[in-house]
């Protein structure tokens, strides 16, 4: 874990090394000014020298602007790392992420996600700024101010170890008590930042079932949740505020007593009590900050375990060395292919020994019922899984074979949830190419029957879409996926029930250009409607991870129950579950 967030660190290892440089002097130089304090009111003050009070106090003023100069480089430069270090992680944290295939994107949440890039970068981030600034200063302070005190009397420093000692064993409760409490603090984020996601995205379907107080009551019960761990946690840490009050006043009780008596016995001078005041304080704040700091470094230890979780992920798919990045056709094969989700047990697969032929610029229907696997025969084409057995091929050579990237531009996915991003229609479009000219989007657009609607649009293909296409309908979204997914050129296009918004004539006519306009692609379409795939040059019934038919609509009909017990119940007008 210290390997990889070192890493992280990158260019900013120089402004880390300068922040504990200016750390050290700020430090040195303040543990320096009492003892020049003692010499002012010994020297100077108690002999009425005024020579001494302006050499010992110009000194001092001098040691106090070094040390304001210093601690502003040390800020700064802490400033610089930290952040510097915090953008490098969310940075390779992000960009990791987008390595990963769908099963290793399964193993997390989104609001899990969503934590780590951001409540869990911060916590790091605070901890690191801690780390080399206050952690150096402080352990340093507190060394050189004992020493200091040691120096001007044994005797009574012996205060300040009996002090340290009762911070330590109060420190090392507050450590171990509150760590269980941070173990169980970041999942309670993840489904509180889980929650906002989905409720946010989900808005106007909240509101058209008037479920704004459910989901009040949703959120209120995960922030509670969130709220209650939090509270332990404090009342823990809260222990170490009154500790160190009680260590200050027993210190300076001890001290003036003791230091009273040794001044009347001339065995200390003013001035040399006057110093121990200082370096009490000196001190116990270190180790108040110290104490701060592993509250800090143990809160974010779990977060850093998060983040190192994600960054530790190995994708499970990648391109091997010297990839294939050029796809012949479209045919597809599949020999034997078992699939199972990860984590499931290999026993019950999702996919059981399918065995399948698909010519180059065939169109292929699938159908069948709801949870038969079809989402997922279709994921294994382009790669978004990997088989669990067997052999995929596409364009005559095995999936796994191929540059993934190469693979992926040429076997083009609608999936069933249609994504539009904010930006412009021909923003959004130039996802699939982004060298498309205005031409080659508006020719797509035509393929897919959506520019009889852009047509109409007044700002026409410079209409801007708000995120998600929120401010376009079903249908005319479905249709600018389409679009985006032809613009990729692909040698096969695969529509996951992307056609399922738009109506039948529309359908029919996506269908009819597909056939005139580019025959040599191999077309995939997955739907619920007969109507879809019945023109398809031969359909696929899936039905609980089997393939229990393969041939044209009308061989179907005559041949299985399922095709014929689905389209029995359109023809009536029913709709299939």
């Amino acid at each position: 874990m210290i390997k990889t967030l070192y890493e992280c660190i990158g260019r900013y290892k120089k402004e880390s090394l300068l922040t504990m440089i200016t750390v050290i002097m700020e430090t040195i130089l303040e543990v320096i000014i009492p003892l020049l304090m003692s010499k002012l009111i010994d020297l100077g003050i108690s002999q009425s020298d005024m020579s001494n009070v302006y050499k010992y106090g110009g000194l001092m003023l001098l040691c106090a602007i070094m040390t304001l100069l210093s601690g502003y480089l040390a800020g700064n430069f802490a400033a610089k790392a930290s952040a510097g270090f915090a953008a490098n992680l969310r940075k390779r944290e992000y960009e990791h992420i987008q390595s990963f295939s769908f099963s290793n994107i399964d193993k997390f949440s989104s609001g899990g996600l969503i934590t780590r890039l951001t409540t869990d970068v911060t916590n790091v981030q605070n901890a690191y700024q801690m780390i080399i600034r206050t952690l150096v200063r402080s352990p340093i302070n507190l060394l050189c101010a004992l020493t200091m005190a040691f120096t001007i009397s044994k005797n009574l420093s012996f205060i300040f170890v009996g002090a340290i000692c009762f911070l330590i064993v109060v420190l090392s409760l507050i450590i171990k008590n509150s760590m269980k409490y941070f173990k169980q603090l970041f999942p309670k984020y993840d489904l509180l930042n889980e929650s906002v996601q989905e409720n946010v995205v989900a808005m106007r379907v909240v509101k058209s079932f008037v479920r704004e107080d459910y989901e009040k009551k949703k959120f209120e019960g995960k922030a509670d949740a969130l709220k209650s761990i939090s509270i332990k946690a404090e009342s823990v840490i809260a222990f170490n505020g009154p500790a160190m009050i009680l260590s200050v006043d027993s210190c300076i009780l001890l001290l003036s007593w003791f230091g009273a008596r040794n001044i009347v016995a001339r065995n200390l001078t003013t001035g040399e009590l006057t110093s121990l005041f200082a370096y009490v304080m000196n001190i116990l704040m270190s180790l108040m900050m110290i104490s701060i700091v592993f509250v800090m470094i143990q809160m974010s230890v779990e977060s850093a375990r998060r983040i190192t979780e994600v960054l530790n992920e190995v994708p499970d798919i990648t391109s091997k060395e010297n990839a294939i990045t050029e796809v012949k056709d479209g045919s597809i094969e599949f020999k034997h292919v078992s699939f199972t989700y990860r984590g499931l047990s290999l026993d019950e697969p999702i996919l059981n020994d399918i065995n399948l032929k698909i010519d180059s610029g065939e169109t292929i229907g699938i159908i069948g019922p709801t949870g038969s696997s079809k989402t997922t025969l279709i994921s294994l084409i382009s790669r978004l899984y990997d088989v669990t057995s067997g052999e995929l091929l596409v364009g005559g050579i095995n999936v796994k074979d191929y540059d993934v990237t190469a693979l992926r531009d040429k076997v083009s996915v609608v999936l069933q949830n249609n994504v539009l991003f904010s930006g412009t229609i021909y923003e959004n479009l130039r996802w699939g190419n982004k060298d498309a000219t205005d031409e080659m989007c508006q020719e797509a657009c035509k393929l897919a029957c959506a520019d009889e609607y852009i047509s109409r649009f007044a700002d026409g293909y410079n209409k801007y879409i708000e995120q998600g296409g929120n401010n376009v309908s079903g249908g005319q979204k479905q249709r600018l996926c389409i679009a985006r997914a032809l613009l990729k050129q692909p040698k096969v296009i695969i529509l996951d029930d992307s056609t399922s918004a738009v109506d039948t004539a529309t359908d029919a006519a996506i269908q009819e250009s597909f056939k005139t306009k580019i025959p040599d692609i191999t077309k995939i379409i997955i739907s619920q409607r007969i109507s879809s795939v019945q023109n398809a040059d031969r359909i696929i019934v899936l039905d609980d991870g089997h393939i229990t038919g393969f041939d044209t609509h009308e061989q179907l009909l005559k041949s299985n129950e399922i095709y014929q017990s689905i389209y029995e119940l359109q023809t009536q007008g029913k709709e299939v579950e």
